[in-house]
């Protein structure tokens, strides 16, 4: 069965070299986590599954096309050495085949890499590293836990740009103690780099994690929406002064260096999702699969050479619509109202779009609906009234 839609892998590295007090991701400090899983072995139990997941794809009729992009991510891919990384992209190569010219990244924790390991992932067949920046202000990276220092994320977006590897910085805000000034300083920082992409997320956080306890105690701050909207009022302001615009709710770019990776997810196209906890999609089959959480108990499936899949689901028609509304009104592109309304099997009524214009949530241009600043601060409340509008 051909498939319709581009095709991307993800890998999942579920190694960190600390826990951040606000971290809910599938992540872990050990070296050695069980079940034949390690720094060590990692590599190879990954493509281990890449084998697995193919046999799984042709058993099942999915015959899929080169790899549109692949993305690193964790976790701290760059706990690992270079070399494992280019192994696993290399096996990409071999089950799959990879386009050429696709997009290659990993993320980085900026303590974590140097030149001569940035050196590695470009001639391994890396052209992009996405640097885990979240904050420049000492006191802010001191209550989010992360031990680098902004010396670190200049001088190796430096030797990125020397080695030819393209950069992007994750930003973080709304931190308990971050100040406005605080985050424009951050924001600053991150322009000051000269990157063409850049991510800003609000945090969230979960009680399970170490700030969510301290949070529950007493001893942070709980973040405050309305200092969270107006840090992103700032952000995009700055952004777009120096030239980057917003492609989709948290993320910023000079034209044409968007990530080809994030906005396939967007854009609901097929990915294979490799290692713990990761996920992946299928359009051909309506499916949607995660593999199982702990390490531990998905090297023991991967060991006998069973899919590691905790579970699945059949992505239904309402699914389907209500990932179309999510989705499309998170990008800059909109969402494709005759489609959604296609899907849907009604009209939306003009009195939805003229309260979404009148409230300044939303402007329709070309068939696209497409979300204003206030829309995309308002971005949950504005997909529940599409939705309701059209009986969903």
């Amino acid at each position: 069965m051909p498939a319709a839609t581009p095709f991307e892998v993800y890998v999942h590295v579920p190694f960190c070299l600390r826990r951040c007090g606000y971290c809910d991701f599938n992540t872990y400090t050990a070296v050695n986590l069980g079940g034949g899983v390690s720094r060590t072995s990692y590599a190879d139990m990954a493509m281990r599954e890449i084998d697995i997941v193919r046999s799984w794809q042709e058993e099942h009729g999915l015959e899929m096309p080169k790899v549109h992009t692949i993305f690193f991510g964790g976790g701290t891919p760059t706990i690992l050495p270079a070399h494992d990384l280019v192994r696993i992209v290399h096996k990409i190569r071999d089950v799959w085949g990879i386009e050429d010219n696709a997009e290659i990244t990993t993320e980085a924790n900026p303590d974590t890499v140097n030149y001569e390991y940035l050196a590695q992932l470009k001639e391994g067949g890396f052209n992009r590293v996405s640097f885990g920046m979240q904050s420049a202000v000492p006191h802010v990276l001191k209550t989010l836990d992360r031990t680098h220092n902004q010396d670190n994320v200049v001088s190796n977006v430096q030797a990125a740009r020397e080695i030819g590897l393209r950069s992007s910085v994750d930003l973080i805000y709304g931190t308990p103690g971050e100040s406005l000034e605080d985050w424009r300083t951050s924001v600053r920082a991150a322009l000051d780099l000269n990157v063409n992409h850049i991510s800003a997320y609000a945090l969230a956080l979960e009680p399970t994690t170490k700030m969510g306890r301290m949070i529950a105690a007493g001893k942070l701050e709980q973040p405050d929406d309305d200092d969270e909207a107006l840090k992103y009022e700032i952000a995009d302001e700055l952004f777009e002064q120096a030239g980057l615009r917003w492609y989709e709710v948290s993320n910023w770019c000079k034209p044409g260096y968007e990530s080809e990776h994030n906005l396939g997810y967007w854009r609901n196209v097929d990915w294979a999702g490799i290692g713990p906890g990761a996920h992946s999609h299928y359009n051909a089959a309506h499916l949607r699969s995660w593999d199982i959480h702990h390490p531990k108990l998905w090297g023991n499936a991967v060991h006998e050479e069973k899919i590691p899949w905790a579970g699945s689901e059949k992505i239904d028609e309402q699914m389907n619509i209500e990932e179309m509304a999510l989705l499309g009104l998170r990008m800059r592109d909109g969402l494709n109202l005759e489609a959604f309304e296609q899907a849907a099997g009604m009209r939306v009524p003009e009195v939805t779009l003229a309260e979404f214009e009148r409230e300044g949530l939303a402007q329709f241009t070309h068939g696209q609906l497409i979300a204003t600043r206030r829309g995309r601060l308002l971005n949950d409340s504005m997909i529940a009234q599409l939705l309701a509008a059209v009986g969903r």
